[in-house]
């Protein structure tokens, strides 16, 4: 079947199997390796992408579902060169150990600040709570999503190009 959607700012027509995941389709049609799959049952979150302005786990979406669709993964966030102020956070703060997690935690932290522009601890630790890391205690991740915070509303948006993050 074919299925239609724009995907980090470029329209997309590709064919897929009726069951496919959409975490399947982005890797492994469209070569967007940084949504990782790590359970297939929305455990760990690893494989967070937004559509349409939501953060959802990709391993739980079909492709058809998303047929029409606005997709943005971790791929789509860099503008001319430039980090994303979510991914420069988590850079500085060093919000990352191994790297599984990584791409989802930053795209379901986009939809926390999102939500709430000027999160507490708290509040942070509560959004994130649907995404497991396994290597950092989340100390790092909360302070890169507070720094993040600290760049106003563009760290609750995707770049220009694609559609803005609103719950």
């Amino acid at each position: 079947m074919q299925v239609s959607m724009t995907v980090n700012g470029q329209q997309r027509t590709d064919e897929v199997e009726p069951r496919m995941l959409l975490a399947h389709h982005l890797r492994d049609n469209l070569g967007l390796t940084a949504t990782n799959i790590g359970c297939d049952s929305t455990s760990c979150g690893a494989c967070t992408v937004i559509v349409d302005g939501l953060t959802v786990k990709s391993c739980t979406v079909l492709a058809l579902q998303a047929e029409g669709s606005e997709v943005t993964t971790l791929e789509g966030l860099s503008t001319d060169g430039e980090m994303h102020p979510v991914q420069a956070a988590f850079r500085s703060e060093h919000g990352l150990q191994c790297g599984f997690c990584t791409s989802g935690m930053v795209m379901a932290s986009i939809g926390v600040l999102a939500d709430n522009p000027n999160p507490t601890d708290r509040e942070v630790r509560e959004g994130l709570e649907g995404n497991l890391c396994r290597c950092t205690g989340y100390h790092n991740i909360v302070q890169a999503v507070l720094k993040a915070a600290e760049a106003g509303p563009a760290a609750g948006q995707v770049p220009s190009s694609q559609q803005e993050v609103s719950a």
